[in-house]
């Protein structure tokens, strides 16, 4: 089962590989690829527990010979020997060590084996006989195992030194490599437990059966620990003492959370909150909830006094964590942190959990909006909560400052993809409305809003959206994958599209192919652990029946809503509002950024926003670079960071202001010195 399986894998690689080696332009797709790791991740199979203490001749045999024909495991002995040289080596390894050094291979076979193999036949039905009373004692073993931690026992001491300091092992380990296990891992793991459940059971099975004495004193234990069980278990929580626990130079161990069913299916399950604080930044989670109900997070890397802030926002598919998902190097939000900012990270509704205060809203309900309640009710929502916060922070800190109309605070905002095109939708409606937008400066990463040159799969979609939009939406609401099942399988096969690089290198191929020759790293983004088996962003029918109109029309409109009446009841107008006719009320720069390889969103869509700008006499700058849609925010790309900062330093910090008592006390100060 085991080499199958083993089998079956390299086979799927090499028809990877081969079709891979055929496929034209494969070279222009995979070059430059950011994160692309070009050799597998899988570890050669361990020796199992029953095997670490001695093991037969054959045995050895069949396990040396299977390790030399995974080359994966030979490459990566360089690795575990750099890690066991830091940190003491796991009883597993060190017996798998040992096992592979210390034992010579002897191929004869022995009679004795023989013998044994016809003893294990003959004893079968009394193996099955004795199955259930041994697998009755083991657990009542386990239980008691328990119930009777001494913490005077040395041997119990010396454990926990061991467990802590192994914790602290994996501790560091796991921050800096990638432990995740994929779907075939988990097949080869699977199998491993089962040959060594079963294995263990024969040998205890085989010696309770030649040794009736021993088998006589565990039923005679059982059968007198039962009566005297309860009893003890009384006393003993009579008696018991809780140890006080500090955290000391002595004891530098991390505290060992609770283990959850993500940690013990092995996905990444991490979320913003865990890679930030990972990383030691501050955190900060601030729930908003919106006018018509939805419940989103606000998360923040707090810098309090600071006077300059600015706001990420992220696209399709996405959230908060693309911004922080290529570490403390290539991220926007530790970049822009690292230079003094206060730094917010905006999450759109959207997400499998479905955060409202009406905790019993129906899926279909949830799940319909559009690009209209994205920038006129959640950034509105996101960005006057963001006010609210900083104003009062900042009066708290500065207590002495002239209170006066005037924002304390300089608010910058970054935006990708669809966020490109919520945010400008904010911005314009708010001047419109002629209220505040709070915004000192936009910096748009291959904003949307202008679709009329797209791929060809996207175009037929369009097409497709546009008149059974409102059909689909009652059956499909919103494209997403349903239960944790699959979002755990998917995460998964993600990982093994990393772990064998043919495979991952066809599906990326197949992937760029798909959407049009772009050459951002899709099989990487897919690895991200935003899509985990507990949430993940979905995308509403509604914001793709709402970017169809927008391609259809050929302008960047509000949504439609079908009818005159209803138009006039949310704009005023039997039309929906064409934002790209009011950009000459924008007041604030605009920096455009576009990716000359991004097919999602071309070049060419970009610049129309461009030349509508620069003919309202907009403050705007536009600049491009060789990359794809996804690689502004899930590649770390040095270029384009810095770009991205220096055109947010160019907005200087908010002034701090003295009351008006203490500006007349230092003007008739400066006008005695004068005289």
């Amino acid at each position: 089962m085991y080499e199958s399986l083993n089998n079956t894998a390299r086979l799927i690689n090499g028809v990877s590989a081969l079709l891979l080696s055929v496929l034209l332009g494969k070279a222009n797709i995979l070059e430059g690829v950011q994160g692309w790791e070009l050799r597998p991740t899988f570890h050669g199979p361990r020796f199992p527990r029953w095997m670490e203490n001695g093991v037969s001749s054959f045995n050895q045999f069949i396990h040396e010979l299977s390790l030399e024909s995974d080359t994966s495991s030979i490459d990566y002995s360089s690795d575990d020997n750099n890690l066991d040289e830091t940190y003491p080596a796991s009883p597993s390894s060190h017996g798998s060590r040992s096992s592979r050094t210390s034992f010579p291979i002897n191929n004869a076979w022995h009679w004795t084996d023989l013998m044994a193999c016809i003893l294990s036949l003959i004893l079968l039905p009394a193996r099955l006989l004795l199955w259930m009373p041994f697998l009755v004692f083991r657990l009542l073993n386990i239980w008691g195992s328990k119930t009777s931690s001494d913490p005077g026992n040395p041997h119990l001491r010396n454990f926990h030194s061991f467990r802590n300091m192994h914790t602290t092992k994996d501790h560091v380990v796991n921050r800096s490599i990638d432990r995740r296990r994929g779907v075939v891992e988990d097949l080869h793991l699977a199998i491993e437990i089962f040959i060594e459940a079963i294995f263990d059971m024969l040998h205890k099975t085989v010696h309770c059966v030649l040794s009736p004495s021993s088998a006589f004193r565990i039923f005679r234990k059982l059968f007198s620990s039962a009566s005297a069980g309860v009893k003890d278990v009384d006393n003993d929580v009579l008696n018991a003492s809780i140890p006080p626990v500090t955290l000391g130079d002595k004891d530098p161990a991390p505290t060992e959370r609770n283990p959850t069913l993500h940690h013990a299916l092995n996905t990444d399950a991490r979320t913003c909150k865990d890679i930030i604080t990972e990383l030691g930044y501050p955190y900060e989670a601030i729930h908003v909830t919106t006018a018509d109900g939805y419940i989103l997070l606000l998360e923040r890397i707090p810098r309090r006094d600071a006077r300059k802030a600015v706001y990420l926002q992220h696209g399709i598919f996405d959230s908060s964590v693309g911004w922080v998902s290529n570490g403390v190097v290539g991220s926007s939000a530790f970049a822009a942190y690292d230079q003094g900012y206060d730094v917010f990270l905006g999450n759109l509704r959207g997400l499998v959990s479905r955060g409202h205060v009406d905790k019993n809203i129906p899926s279909r309900k949830y799940w319909w909006f559009t690009v209209n309640e994205l920038g006129t009710k959640d950034v509105p929502a996101m960005i006057e909560k963001i006010h609210e916060i900083k104003t009062d922070e900042l009066k708290m800190i500065q207590p002495d400052e002239e209170t006066n109309d005037e924002q304390p605070y300089k608010l910058s905002a970054i935006a990708h993809s669809l966020g490109g095109a919520v945010m400008l939708m904010y911005t314009v409606t708010r001047l419109i409305e002629q209220k505040p937008h709070r915004l000192s400066r936009l910096t748009l990463l291959s904003p949307a809003g202008f679709h009329d040159e797209t791929i060809f799969i996207l175009t037929v979609a369009h097409y497709f959206v546009v008149p059974l939009g409102p059909i689909l939406a009652f059956f499909v609401p919103a494209l997403y994958i349903p239960t944790r099942f699959f979002r755990m399988l998917f995460n998964k096969l993600a990982r093994d599209f990393h772990n064998y690089p043919a495979l991952g290198g066809l599906i990326q191929t197949v992937l760029s192919y798909t959407f049009g020759g772009d050459s951002s790293n899709w099989v990487g983004v897919m690895g991200l652990p935003h899509y985990n088996m507990d949430d993940m962003p979905g995308l509403s029918l509604g914001v793709i029946h709402h970017l169809a109109q927008v391609k259809w029309k050929g302008k960047f409109v509000m949504y439609d809503y079908g009818n005159a009446s209803a138009n006039m009841k949310a704009y005023g107008s039997p039309v929906p509002i064409d934002l790209g006719e009011y950009y000459s009320l924008i007041d604030i720069p605009i920096d455009l950024i576009a990716g000359r390889k991004d097919k999602i969103i071309s070049a060419a869509m970009v610049t129309r926003h461009y030349k509508l700008m620069k003919d309202a006499s907009v403050n705007v700058s536009y600049k491009e670079f060789e990359y794809g849609h996804l690689d502004f925010t899930k590649s770390n790309q040095e270029d384009i960071l810095a770009y991205v900062m220096s055109r947010l330093l160019l907005v200087e910090p908010a002034l701090k202001h003295q009351t008006s008592q203490k500006k007349t006390l230092k003007l008739k100060k400066k006008g005695q010195a004068s005289s």
